[in-house]
């Protein structure tokens, strides 16, 4: 008998090693947590050259890790953004490609035959959970989080809801919890507050096995509100302020969706950004705590952007730094996005990188590190070599971008060339425009007619990039 088994132990070390699909062990695989801002500019942080607003934990992150500077996000927009990234393809193929709503509640759903992230993470033995802004599928539909691999979430399924940091309810998984101390104008549930306090409770639960934490919080996105004792240390400190008119107690919809009314924009912004950093360094802190910080990757980005909504000034705090244009923009400023990633022990600590990457890299290198094959119709490329000091990135014909709002917006880049496709949905108006990102990354200089041939070049490969997609704009 025991003959039989060391030749059956030897037989399935040959099958796995000849087919190249051995998972790691289960106590090597690291944990991982991926942080997206929502609506966070390349310029709104400390290390991309933020001046106004201290981000001190964000930037020990940066200094501990690899800061990338030319990294993009999925799109200009929250849905296709997070889409893109939790497919790992690009808004020429994912299945989401804009921000429609559904009724009730939620937006256009994720198809049950996606693969997603957490779906990935799931077969190589990880405990998943979302925590924050879904906006992928309502409750019980093939987009729901719990359908699209997430054992837990806690949080909004609505963006539009999402816009009220206090909101009359959150939910967790498929049940809907009301906040009382919310009802009328009541200010007693602080939403970002109680989905913190929730991810941190997950990583605690999960500390002896290997988890995968999605943290899709809600700030620093519109409305620009935060509790009273939060705001008081930055009234009178950024001058002028201009009062946004929004929604206000009894107005219609309040608390649905309209952005509720603020006196002062430039103080409450800055307190977000100051509390979205605060709670990025609690998550370190806590894995410190649990001992496990040394075996977790760490990402932190942003979703699209900075927006100019609700009484935003991003131009007061240069949150899009060098960059031309914000959120719903393809213009750099609308995709160029913060991308740091810690590892200790695993990832040099301190250094920079000007490699080309974007969100939808992040499925296969994940898949990569837990030793999954991604799904064959990925864009994405696995970063782990880069990461890691052993390689560099494999080289990538393109990075491709669409918007389907505002009359309809493509975007490619190869190498240093950049071409932007306004108004695709009329083409009496359609026009081309060609930027030299290399000579000109503020894309302030359209040199498609001193271009002629870099421009055809990038329309030809622009108009093989895409496949149809359903209920979409451009279809």
């Amino acid at each position: 008998m025991k003959q039989i088994l060391i030749l059956l132990l030897i037989l399935t070390i040959s099958i796995f090693s000849s087919a190249g699909t051995a998972l790691p062990a289960k106590n090597d695989l690291p944990n991982i947590v991926l942080i997206v801002a929502d609506d966070l500019g390349y310029g709104d942080l400390g290390c991309y050259g933020q001046k106004k607003i201290s981000t001190p934990n964000i930037d020990r992150l940066a200094s501990e890790g690899l800061l990338f500077t030319q990294y993009y996000a999925g799109t200009t927009v929250c849905a296709p953004s997070r889409s893109a990234m939790l497919t790992g393809q690009d808004t020429g193929h994912t299945p989401i490609r804009g921000n429609k709503s559904v009724q009730p509640e939620g937006q256009w759903p994720l198809p049950a035959n996606s693969t997603t992230i957490a779906e990935l993470l799931k077969r190589a033995g990880y405990t998943t959970g979302a925590f924050g802004k879904w906006g992928l599928g309502y409750i019980d539909t093939q987009g729901d989080p719990n359908h699209q691999g997430f054992d837990r979430f806690y949080g909004y399924n609505c963006q539009a809801l999402a816009h009220n940091y206090y909101p009359d309810h959150l939910w967790e998984n498929r049940h809907r919890v009301e906040l009382n101390g919310n009802s009328g104008s009541k200010t007693g549930d602080y939403a970002p507050d109680l989905i913190h306090r929730q991810a941190l409770a997950f990583m605690e639960d999960n500390k002896d096995k290997p988890f995968f934490l999605f943290y899709p919080t809600t700030l620093p996105h519109a409305e620009l509100l935060v509790p009273e004792e939060e705001i008081e240390s930055f009234r009178g400190r950024y001058n002028p302020e201009k009062a946004y008119e929004g929604a206000r107690p009894g107005d219609d919809k309040y608390r649905l969706g309209p952005y509720s009314y603020q006196a002062e924009p430039h103080a409450a912004f800055a307190a977000m950004i100051t509390i979205l950093d605060r709670k990025v360094g609690e998550l370190m802190k806590k894995l410190d705590e649990l001992h496990i910080a040394d075996n977790t990757l760490v990402i932190f980005t942003s979703d699209n952007g900075p927006h100019l909504e609700g009484g935003a000034d991003p131009d007061y705090f240069d949150s899009n730094g060098p960059l031309r244009g914000y959120k719903r923009d393809l213009y750099e400023g609308g995709i160029r996005v913060p991308f740091i990633v810690r590892w200790r022990k695993t990832i040099a600590p301190g250094k920079r990188t000007s490699a080309l990457a974007a969100a939808w890299d992040i499925l296969p290198t994940l898949a990569a590190l837990s030793g999954v094959h991604p799904p064959p119709d990925v864009q994405g490329h696995s970063l782990v070599s880069l990461l890691t000091g052993k390689g560099v990135l494999p080289s990538r014909e393109y990075l491709y971008w669409e918007f389907h709002e505002g009359g309809g917006a493509k975007a490619i880049r190869k190498d240093r060339w950049k071409l932007v496709c306004r108004n695709v949905l009329d083409p009496t108006k359609t026009s081309y425009e060609l930027y030299d990102l290399d000579n000109d990354l503020s894309e302030e200089h359209d040199v498609a007619a001193t271009h002629p041939k870099e421009l055809e070049k990038l329309k030809s490969l622009m108009a093989r990039a895409r496949i149809p997609a359903v209920d979409f704009a451009f279809e």
